[in-house]
């Protein structure tokens, strides 16, 4: 009786313990991708030279006079029909002195991730002008409240390893208070490296003043700068965009760190043969590293090469499919072959509901993303219809995805323990299986992930437990989190000073 009391008790405690959470993380964030390698050694040089060769014949259009005079001072050409001709010469130059690491500040300096090598992080990006109701089921606008509870969810999530505003505040209407909210947005519900987009290089400034306050005082945010810019200095095929190369300056001057967005679409902005498009895209990003490089060498700069598809049946965008996948593969090994911190962006699904669609199509553009390296890749939590919409169901589900993904690019450690050919001489002369041995005990929360989110239960119990499909489940889990879940990251003080300066909405 005392012996069936202590093996109870002992399952108790095995429970109890499993609930609370493993002792050990089997698939933590900044695993080692770069296992696969869609490009050979041969392809990688033939499509780095045709990117070289793009920028020395063709160039860049539409150059700001700005940006021009910096550019011709280090070593450009001007073709004399408007664009600036680009050397090899000085695109290894910009290469060779490049930020190859650097650090993505979070005002929570357990949270911040360095960047670079063949570290995989997934995160967030987009603009979604939709979100998918969590009560309703259905597509509406996205609005300032949304931003607020996208960014205090994905705080609780732990494989979202940054927060970029992943949607659009339709319903704040000016753009300086729009980069205003978003950004404060962002600082009052997490404490994670994030990231935004400044619609005119004049709210750089201002916003500073506010990411200043809530670092402790004037000139703070420029010693650990915990948020981000996305920029998209180029726009394809192979010209500058002028407001966004104003931001650029304008972030330099005040230390803040920047995803230089490429985002080329195949048959449209690009060409529709994969090798051509690969080509193009890292030109423009390389004309992006060359363009920080002639302002301020070494600045930090993700490289962030996004290709993107269309349907060429309908000229709409295509947020999945293999295209996707091996594309924003290829893109990542071309960066690491390069040695450049690389972005890319995966989980764009195409599917307006969370379906079997949107599993397919997320699950594949993120793997091979992951194995291929990727450092941050973006857009992988959350985002539904091409980019349109961001789903509170969404981010949960992809939070365990990103996990299962950890846990492939782990691996498999091979030692003599996890071999093991003593335990299987002793299991098989014994009892003839492996339940209950101390090394099943031992590899049960060392090399297993255990999901809580899909279903693994038999059809029967599965049905007697109210038979619910995973959307089901997220949306309970995602309204659990937004009920419990209230972080107030800001101080009444830094509230009060935030909002004597700024119009808080």
């Amino acid at each position: 009786m005392d012996a069936d009391r202590g093996k109870r008790g002992g399952r108790r405690a095995r429970l109890a313990q499993r609930a609370a959470g493993p002792a050990f993380d089997p698939c933590p964030p900044g695993q080692v991708g770069g296992q696969y390698r869609p490009l050979t050694g041969d392809e990688l040089n033939r499509i780095y030279g045709a990117a070289l060769e793009l920028l020395e014949r063709l160039g860049m259009g539409e150059v700001p006079e700005r940006l021009r005079d910096d550019l011709l001072a280090v070593g450009c050409r001007d073709s004399g029909e408007g664009r600036v001709l680009i050397p090899p010469r000085l695109v290894e130059q910009a290469i060779d002195q490049a930020a190859k690491s650097f650090i993505l500040h979070g005002r929570d300096p357990a949270r911040s991730i360095k960047v670079g090598g063949n570290q995989v992080y997934f995160g967030t990006g987009g603009a979604a002008v939709q979100t998918l109701d969590i009560d309703s089921g259905l597509y509406r606008p996205s609005t300032l409240a949304d931003l607020h509870d996208f960014t205090r969810l994905q705080d609780a999530l732990r494989n979202v390893s940054w927060f970029t505003r992943c949607c659009v505040a339709t319903d704040v209407v000016d753009p300086f208070d729009l980069d205003v909210n978003t950004a404060y947005a962002l600082i009052r519900n997490t404490t994670k490296p994030v990231a935004t987009a400044f619609t005119l290089a004049d709210h750089v400034a201002p916003i500073v003043e506010m990411l200043d306050i809530a670092a402790g005082g004037a000139g703070e945010f420029d010693k650990r700068p915990f948020l981000k810019a996305h920029i998209s200095p180029v726009i394809s095929p192979m010209r500058f965009g002028a407001d966004a190369v104003e931001v650029v300056y304008e972030c330099i001057r005040h230390n803040i760190p920047m995803s230089c967005i490429t985002a080329a679409q195949a048959g449209a902005t690009a060409p529709a043969t994969l090798a051509g498009f690969l080509a193009q895209s890292l030109a423009e990003t390389l004309a992006s590293l060359v363009m920080i490089h002639a302002v301020q060498p070494g600045f930090p700069m993700v490289f962030s090469n996004w290709p993107l598809v269309i349907d060429l049946r309908s000229g709409a965008f295509a947020g999945g499919g293999g295209e996707t996948a091996l594309l924003n593969a290829a893109s990542a090994q071309l960066s690491n072959w390069l040695g450049l911190p690389s972005g890319v962006a995966a989980s764009m699904s195409d599917a307006k509901a969370i379906d079997a669609q949107y599993g397919v199509e997320k699950g594949i553009t993120s793997l091979a993303a992951a194995l291929a390296g990727g450092n941050l890749i973006y857009e992988s939590s959350g985002m539904t219809a091409a980019l349109l919409g961001a789903s509170f169901e969404g981010f949960v589900l992809d939070d365990e995805m990103h996990a299962q993904n950890f846990r492939v690019l782990r691996g498999i450690e091979v030692s003599d323990e996890t071999l093991g050919v003593e335990a299987i001489c002793r299991s098989v002369r014994g009892d003839g299986h492996f339940l209950g041995s101390p090394e099943t005990h031992a590899a049960m929360e060392r090399d297993y992930f255990y999901p809580s989110l899909a279903d693994r239960q038999e059809p029967g119990r599965w049905a007697e437990n109210g038979a619910e499909d995973a959307w089901r489940r997220a949306r309970r889990r995602a309204r659990s989190i937004l009920a419990e879940h209230r972080p107030a990251y800001l101080n009444p003080e830094q509230e009060r000073d935030i909002r004597a300066r700024f119009t808080i909405l």
